[in-house]
C-alpha cells in the first residue's frame, strides 16, 4: 500500500502505520506542530538562565551577599521569573532561581544566598 508523506507529500512504501518518507520529514513536521509551545518554553528557560547568571555574578561570602534592586535591574534581572519559593518557620520568604535565591530587605536591598 502506497501512502503519501504528511510533510512533503511524496509517495512512499513501508509499514502500515508509517506517516513520513524520512526522518528529515518527520522532524520538520513535528517541529512545525510543536513550534508555539517550544518557543514559550525556550523563552522562559532563557529568562531563568539569564536571572541565574546575574545572581551567580555576585561574589558570595559565606554563602551570601547583599546588593541593591537598582544593581540587579541594571544587569537585566527580571523579578517575575523564579523557579521556587522558600518560606522559613519565621515567615520569611526567599525567591529562588534553581539553587541561588534572594531575600528582599529594607530600602530596596536584597540578600543573595546559595542553597547548599
Amino acid at each position: 500500500m502506497e501512502k503519501s508523506c504528511l510533510e512533503c507529500g511524496d509517495p512512499f512504501k513501508g509499514r502500515i502505520d508509517k506517516k513520513f518518507c524520512s526522518d528529515h520529514c518527520r522532524n520538520a513536521y513535528n517541529n512545525k506542530v510543536n513550534k508555539d509551545s517550544k518557543n514559550l518554553i525556550r523563552n522562559i528557560n532563557n529568562r531563568l538562565r539569564k536571572n541565574y547568571r546575574i545572581l551567580d555574578s555576585f561574589a558570595l561570602k559565606e554563602g551570601k551577599t547583599k546588593t541593591s534592586r537598582t544593581r540587579l535591574l541594571d544587569k537585566g534581572f527580571d523579578f517575575d521569573f523564579i523557579t521556587n519559593l522558600y518560606t522559613t518557620k519565621k515567615g520569611t520568604t526567599y525567591y529562588f532561581v534553581y539553587d541561588l535565591g534572594y531575600l528582599p530587605l529594607d530600602n530596596d536591598y536584597y540578600m543573595i544566598v546559595k542553597r547548599e
